[in-house]
């Protein structure tokens, strides 16, 4: 390095100053120079050499210049040839030449001759800022490019090389031959070679030739830098320069939507096979087999590549992301438990209770998760914290979230001998709460985190201000309910009927109330957010696309992640009040479970209330009046209707086979109704408000959680359109098939299920819904849609209905239902407007006798284990009782 010191005369003027950074030869002189002259300092004292700035032909006639260089103390002269120099040389001044072009006769015979030469724009940045004149040993036309050291690669002819170099210098910018970590951009004719590849890996600015052309363009202006990111961002090399992509496996879509980014990355895209592509972009999750052989020139790619690169801003290298043939044989391992072909009977039977129990041992989740070894419990490092392989139910650790994340849960957990309907209840609230934990742990660690990290390839991703839009008070909900949930495990760890579990809740009461509403409030103002972003930011898209996909995320969208803290106090709320139902009256926890209730609906009262959507109970109303006997509890302010589907039993449950059922998903339960046989008439309403009589006939209001596992069936020739789902309550010890065939066209049985499951995941607070599904021949469980609407099928039915009726009028034990209701009826209508007479008094007198019947609960408030106790016969015939 050169002499940095600053040169200052005995006249009290500035002289140049030293701050480029040397060559060899000049940093070998420049050493040799300063032993010299320490040794001969002794003798004699070093002449003081001023340095006098000539102002050549046209740079003379610039006033702002010379009223720069008075400004700063610098003497000059000005000169209008080369023949004039003689006359003006001096050994008492260092001349330093200001030329206005560095292209013209006069600067080459000046730079021939070694003499140093610089620009006006030096200059005047100089007296605008204050600070002395650099020293450089190259021409220095203006300072945009000051401090920023460069690499070229791919550029193969010489002259163009020689031109950007030369150009590089003119700007103050220093040029290194081999990249090394001190390269702040590298300039690149090509996206492939060694330094292309070490700068994607250090997050280096891959730069177009254009960026030097552009900045020499605009070498005159003051405040000019060439490392401005509104400037540099122009001219960076895309991700997909010099590559022509094709895509297999895609929707036709997500097709568009991918090409139209990929030419909005510098690349084109051409159909699958053309030899012309380089690239060929894969949906591993769909292609199992290659509809052709690649060659060897053509890097066949997973689609993690794409969206990468454009995360990146830069392309990534194609061997980590290569396209390998799937050869997952565990797949189908469900579908070997489900294929059962025999043809005796009780061996048929025998084998589908053992895949029902296969099924069941699958569903149940241990509210812990199983003993590590105490070695795996430490070999998680900073670089695995992101791996793909981290998943919910895994133990998470974070850079900077939540210390309380990394505590791990209780190895063992002593179940009692005799599980109560309060434990598995209790046990619930503790498996959905650490499923709750774990999605939010997943919404730190795979998107808050890495959008808020410093160094980010490419420059930040979104803004501050966004990520705290987007995520808002994510982290402290988090803390809260990391906190409730190791009370919940110790509770449970250490069971016994006594134990608070309201306690609990009311502990951390105020600290729902400060951290919810602040999300709840915004979440659509988050929401909004996040499709802006997506829209204008492909970096962001892209960030989105790779992080969805991972199996964290169960293939959800960070829209549908974030709306889970909407959706958890309501849940909550509901399994304490379950709790409290299964609670003794001389339990102490049961007055505090309803106080902790009460705060729960406290908490609620401040979030979200003028955000509910009015069309969404419409639609719950509707459905209470469509359908006859409907509880009253299935109206909430946070449920809403999800999708309604026409069907046909196939079983025995929930209702006769052939009978047609209606299916009304929710968001958080189902509700099942028959078509009613016969409608009786309208109820009497108040004047004025009437409505159509109840087309349908409740059955069962069962909540989402209770259903295990949702079973597509396959397609035969005896079995079209069919499903069936797993049930099981959580006081019974009995799994119960529910079989249906759907009738309606217009929604595919493929969506349905996909919409009913993702529904169920919700409920649970499990992001992967995909695993609930399973695919399974009809045989395996005895379904079939054979005859369902044959003639001899219907009158059948018929006469089963028909014996029913006879049965229960010959019934002792069965309430007169109809016939009280015609009674009531017929009284209500017979008294109004009129005082009693006695013979009204006695009709009254023989209604009153049966008041006693109020007290007789409702079928259609009957819970699902009463209700299937009632068909144990048939449950036993059918070998659907597990254990």
């Amino acid at each position: 390095m050169a002499d940095n010191s600053i040169l200052t005369s005995t006249t009290g003027r500035t002289s140049l100053a030293d701050s480029s950074i040397f060559d060899c030869k000049v940093t070998e002189i420049s050493k040799e120079n300063v032993f010299i002259g320490s040794a001969s300092y002794v003798e004699e004292e070093m002449p003081q050499i001023e340095t006098r700035m000539i102002l050549v032909q046209e740079a003379g006639k610039q006033e702002e210049l010379i009223k720069a260089l008075k400004e700063i103390k610098v003497p000059f002269v000005k000169m209008e040839s080369l023949e004039e120099f003689e006359g003006l040389d001096s050994p008492e001044f260092e001349n330093v030449f200001v030329v206005t072009d560095f292209q013209d006769s006069v600067f080459n015979e000046l730079h021939k001759t070694d003499y140093r030469i610089v620009g006006p724009p030096v200059i005047l940045n100089c007296a605008q800022k204050g600070e002395p004149l650099p020293f450089s040993c190259r021409p220095l036309y203006c300072t945009s490019m000051m401090n920023l050291v460069l690499c070229f690669t791919g550029f193969r002819k010489k002259e163009e090389l020689v031109r950007l170099v030369t150009l590089v210098h003119h700007m103050g910018g220093v040029i290194r031959k081999d990249f090394n970590s001190k390269v702040t951009h590298l300039v690149a004719n090509c996206t492939q070679g060694e330094k292309f590849r070490i700068a994607v890996s250090l997050g280096t600015p891959i730069m177009k030739s254009e960026w030097i052309y552009k900045a020499w363009e605009r070498r005159n202006e003051q405040d000019f830098s060439a490392s401005v990111d509104d400037f540099k961002n122009e001219f960076k090399v895309p991700p997909f320069q010099d590559c022509i992509l094709s895509f297999l496996g895609f929707s036709d879509e997500e097709k568009t939507n991918m090409e139209e980014m990929t030419k909005m990355q510098g690349g084109n895209c051409l159909p699958v096979g053309d030899e012309r592509c380089t690239h060929l972009v894969v949906e591993e999750n769909i292609v199992k087999e290659l509809p052709f052989e690649p060659s060897k020139k053509l890097y066949v790619v997973k689609q993690e590549w794409f969206w990468g690169s454009i995360q990146m801003d830069a392309r990534a290298g194609e061997t980590m992301y290569l396209y390998e043939k799937a050869n997952t044989p565990e797949l189908k391992k469900s579908v070997s438990l489900l294929s059962l072909n025999t043809p005796n009977s009780n061996r048929k039977r025998r084998r589908l209770k053992e895949t029902l129990a296969q099924l069941s041992r699958e569903t149940d989740m241990s509210p812990f998760p199983p003993r590590k070894r105490p070695s795996a419990e430490h070999s998680l490092s900073i670089g695995s914290l992101l791996d793909i392989s981290n998943t919910p139910e895994s133990s998470i650790n974070y850079g900077e979230t939540p210390k309380s994340c990394t505590k791990s849960s209780k190895n063992s957990t002593p179940v009692p001998s005799k599980q109560s309907a309060r434990w598995q209840v209790a046990k619930e609230l503790y498996q959905t709460e650490s499923n709750y934990v774990n999605i939010l742990a997943t919404i730190i660690q795979l998107f808050q985190v890495p959008l808020e990290e410093e160094g980010q390839r490419g420059g930040p991703i979104l803004a501050p201000e966004e990520i705290k839009t987007i995520f808002g008070s994510i982290p402290d909900i988090f803390d809260v309910h990391m906190k409730i949930k190791d009370d919940l495990e110790d509770l449970i760890v250490n069971w016994d009927e006594s134990k608070s579990i309201g306690d609990i809740f009311l502990k951390y009461s105020k600290d729902l109330v400060k951290t919810y509403p602040p999300f709840v409030n915004f979440f659509e103002m988050s929401k909004e957010t996040i499709i802006k972003c997506e829209k204008q930011k492909p970096r962001f898209h892209a960030f989105l696309k790779i992080n969805q996909a991972k199996p964290e995320c169960g293939r959800q969208s960070l829209v549908e992640l974030l709306i889970r803290p909407v959706q958890r106090l309501p849940s909550v709320a509901l399994l304490l009040n379950d709790l409290r139902k299964h609670t003794a009256e001389e339990n102490p926890d049961k007055g505090t479970l309803e106080k902790a209730i009460g705060s729960l609906k406290e908490v609620m009262t401040h979030i979200n209330e003028d955000k509910r959507k009015t069309e969404a109970q419409k639609q719950i109303f509707d459905v209470v009046y469509e359908v006859d006997g409907c509880p009253a509890n299935l109206l909430s302010s946070h449920r809403s209707l999800v999708q309604r589907v026409e069907t046909i039993s196939l079983g025995e449950h929930p209702c006769d086979r052939g009978e047609q059922v209606t299916l009304f998903l929710f968001n958080d339960c189902l509700e099942i109704a028959r078509k009613r046989h016969k409608v009786i008439g309208t109820f009497r309403s108040p004047p004025g408000h009437t409505r159509p009589p109840a087309s349908l006939k409740h059955v069962h209001l069962m909540p989402l959680s209770q259903i295990k596992k949702v079973l597509d069936i396959r397609e035969t020739e005896d079995c079209h359109n069919a499903f069936a789902l797993l049930v099981r309550p959580p006081t019974e010890r009995a799994n119960v098939l529910l079989s249906f065939q759907m009738t309606s066209e217009e929604l595919p049985k493929e969506n349905w299920l996909k919409m009913l499951c993702r529904h169920v995941a919700n409920t649970i607070c499990k992001a992967d819904a995909e695993n609930l599904i399973y695919s399974a021949d009809p045989e395996s469980f005895e379904v079939n849609t054979k005859d369902m609407d044959s003639t001899l099928s219907r009158a059948s039915r018929a006469i089963k209905k028909t014996s029913k009726k006879v049965t229960r009028a010959f019934s002792f034990s069965k309430t007169p239902k109809r016939a009280l209701r015609r009674a009531l009826m017929t009284s209500q209508s017979s008294v109004e407007g009129r005082s009693p007479s006695s013979n009204d008094k006695h009709v009254m007198s023989r209604l009153s006798s049966t008041s006693s019947l109020a007290g007789i609960p409702s079928p259609s408030l009957i819970s699902l284990p009463s209700f299937f106790e009632r068909r144990s016969h048939t449950l036993s015939r059918s070998t659907t009782h597990l254990i």
